[in-house]
């Protein structure tokens, strides 16, 4: 299986990776060979220690490999680059109370612009921008401590923003979160994709992959297994098997009902949309049947 992307484009982030072994001897994660092109919302999915946030840590070099490469928009990261790195590939960590450190949620966004050197009003105007970009900016003011677990997933995305990523990285961002913020979060996603940014994201939950994603990668034991469009990989009941994984509801109900397979419904929208199909053509046929014509 494969996903669809060209060979032809050049991609933001390609991470080569023969192994990562962490201080413990535990090997994270080996034998990767994993990129991300412009134009994509990619979803890592796989059980508790498959490697799903040691891969998230390569792409923005807070992790290096133990050999191995990463390349960000064509510039080979070493230890005396790791800044490019992390300006280019923006990333949200699961815990957000980690990357939240300054008294008020604006200093928290002028946090990463200070560091590359940009202050006064331009780098205020860049951040309140980046807070309007999440629908956050009634919280400028606001002690970061005391957000909800979505506000602070939305502070820790606008801190990346401002820095005007090719790539953002989120590690688990519905982790959490109630139905309310999480539909919040993922609208958020949604909206930096369709300005233009790709997205890397690890997830537990295949409904949300199935939903927002366009290419997905199952991982497992340390190592990307296959990967592939949602429809191909939800529909693979093999490789879900192998990873330990269940399809999201609207797969289950597809193949409980026997829905012709070529239909591969992933999502319930996918789903509603088939069933409405469904009936039109059934009232259709009916309302056309001989025995509903009337004579003369």
């Amino acid at each position: 299986m494969s996903s669809d992307r060209s060979q032809e484009r050049t991609p933001l982030v390609d991470l080569q990776c023969e192994a990562h072994t962490y201080p413990d001897g535990t090997v994270g994660m080996h034998d990767i060979d994993f990129s991300v092109y412009p134009d994509e919302v990619i979803a890592l999915v796989g059980g508790n220690g498959a490697g799903k946030s040691t891969l998230l840590e390569h792409l923005n070099a807070t992790l290096v490999p133990d050999d191995g490469e990463l390349v960000v928009n064509d510039t080979v990261i070493t230890e005396d680059n790791k800044a490019h790195a992390r300006k280019a590939v923006g990333f949200v960590f699961q815990d957000a109370d980690t990357q939240l450190v300054a008294p008020t949620v604006l200093d928290d966004v002028l946090f990463g612009l200070q560091n590359y050197g940009m202050t006064g009003t331009e780098a205020e105007r860049r951040a309140r921008e980046a807070l309007a970009t999440v629908d956050a900016s009634h919280l400028a003011d606001r002690i970061p401590h005391y957000l909800s677990g979505g506000e602070k997933r939305l502070i820790g995305l606008a801190g990346v923003l401002v820095l005007d990523p090719s790539v953002v990285v989120l590690d688990e961002p519905l982790a959490g979160l109630d139905p309310e913020r999480s539909q919040l979060v993922a609208e958020r996603i949604r909206q930096i994709y369709q300005e233009g940014i790709s997205v890397v994201l690890s997830t537990h939950d295949l409904e949300f992959a199935a939903e927002i994603a366009n290419r997905v990668c199952v991982m497992a034991d340390g190592n990307i297994i296959d990967s592939g469009t949602p429809q191909t990989v939800f529909y693979d009941s093999e490789l879900l098997t192998e990873a330990n994984l269940r399809p999201p509801i609207a797969v289950r109900v597809a193949h409980d009902v026997g829905i012709d397979s070529t239909a591969q419904p992933v999502t319930e929208a996918d789903l509603v949309s088939l069933f409405s199909d469904y009936t039109s053509s059934s009232a259709t046929i009916r309302a056309e049947s001989p025995d509903n014509t009337s004579g003369d």
